[in-house]
């Protein structure tokens, strides 16, 4: 297996049979992988005996509150004293599906500062964390792939449990595209395979994620996609951008524009697409892309983001109007990369 060829866990082995305390974090605004990986291996490390506290740095949207051990999450930025106490009281702390302690947003300070063992579990390129383990499949689906890999060096497939797998799938389902992005490889779907064996609700679960929104997202979707998409054909490149206002109108909730970058690829012809949200102090940056085109360095380098070839994400602090200027001057110095 992946692990066992790549990664030395037997040290992280030894300290989780002394059943620790053990903080589970992931990346500021959590996707379905993110919530995945972090309620799946925090299922996991209880089953052994651990002290577990997983801690969201913020909000994550309602259509992934569902699964099991959710209730258990501290959200850092209403719990924050709670919070602390349980990172500062640690003996080993994950960092899932993120591998920059910049993307725990407003824990990152005390993250940086524990001295406890560390253990990254993650699939984005180019990690800036040293931890003690560092878990780095870039050719993995998601993270919730690799919690599996993990899980199955540590202990074997058969502790994987019901609940276990609902979550790992449903990170594995959401980062995948449904299955539809080429990040979806033959271990991916072996994977897969092993949690439907343990019975879970393959359907409802998909219901829950994509099936599970309110009308005024869907009204909002309507005016993105009609009022507020502006397409560049000669560079290939489509984005849409919704200030506070406009979110206010529509009642906007965390996770209610989940997607909305996706829907210009569908365009003939449009290979890049961004999605700019307003906030208080900065704006927020979505990137998505097509072929080999790449998103994560175009983020990087412009946006201070970062993240998979294809899709990626940054932000600006600029105010909105000059963020989407600066976007639309960027395009024609990568005409010719983006009409390859």
């Amino acid at each position: 297996m992946i692990l066992n060829n790549l990664f030395d866990v037997s040290a992280l082995k030894s300290l989780l049979a002394s059943k620790p305390n053990v903080i589970v974090t992931t990346h500021q605004n959590p996707d379905g992988d993110a919530v995945g990986s972090v309620l799946g291996l925090t299922l996991y490390l209880k089953k052994l005996g651990c002290t577990v506290t997983p801690i969201s740095p913020n909000e994550y949207p309602e259509f992934l509150k569902w699964m099991p051990g959710n209730e258990l999450v501290l959200d850092y930025t209403q719990n924050k004293k709670d919070a602390d106490v349980a990172i500062n009281n640690a003996d080993i702390i994950f960092q899932v599906d993120y591998n920059d302690v910049k993307r725990s947003g407003d824990m990152k300070d005390i993250l940086s500062k524990s001295p406890v063992f560390k253990a990254m579990i993650d699939h984005h390129p180019n990690p800036q964390l040293q931890n003690n383990v560092m878990v780095s499949v870039t050719e993995a689906s998601s993270t919730c792939e690799l919690i599996f890999e993990f899980i199955h060096t540590l202990s074997g497939d058969e502790i994987v449990d019901r609940d276990m797998a609902i979550c790992l799938y449903t990170g594995i389902m959401t980062d995948t595209g449904c299955f539809n992005y080429s990040s979806s490889r033959p271990r991916t779907f072996e994977i897969v395979s092993k949690l439907l064996q343990r019975n879970i609700p393959k359907d409802e679960i998909y219901s829950r994620v994509f099936n599970n929104f309110s009308e005024n997202r869907l009204r909002f979707l309507g005016f993105c996609l009609n009022d507020k998409m502006e397409t560049f054909p000669e560079y290939k490149a489509a984005f849409m951008a919704i200030t506070q206002e406009e979110q206010e109108r529509f009642k906007f909730t965390t996770g209610d524009s989940e997607g909305f970058v996706n829907y210009p690829l569908s365009i003939k012809g449009i290979v890049f697409t961004a999605f700019f949200t307003e906030r208080k102090d900065r704006v927020k940056i979505s990137f998505r892309s097509r072929g080999k085109f790449p998103a994560n360095q175009f983020a990087e380098k412009h946006f201070g983001g970062g993240g998979h070839l294809n899709a990626a994400g940054g932000e600006s602090v600029l105010p909105l109007k000059e963020t989407i200027q600066k976007f639309k001057d960027l395009l024609p110095l990568y005409s010719d990369m983006l009409n390859q």
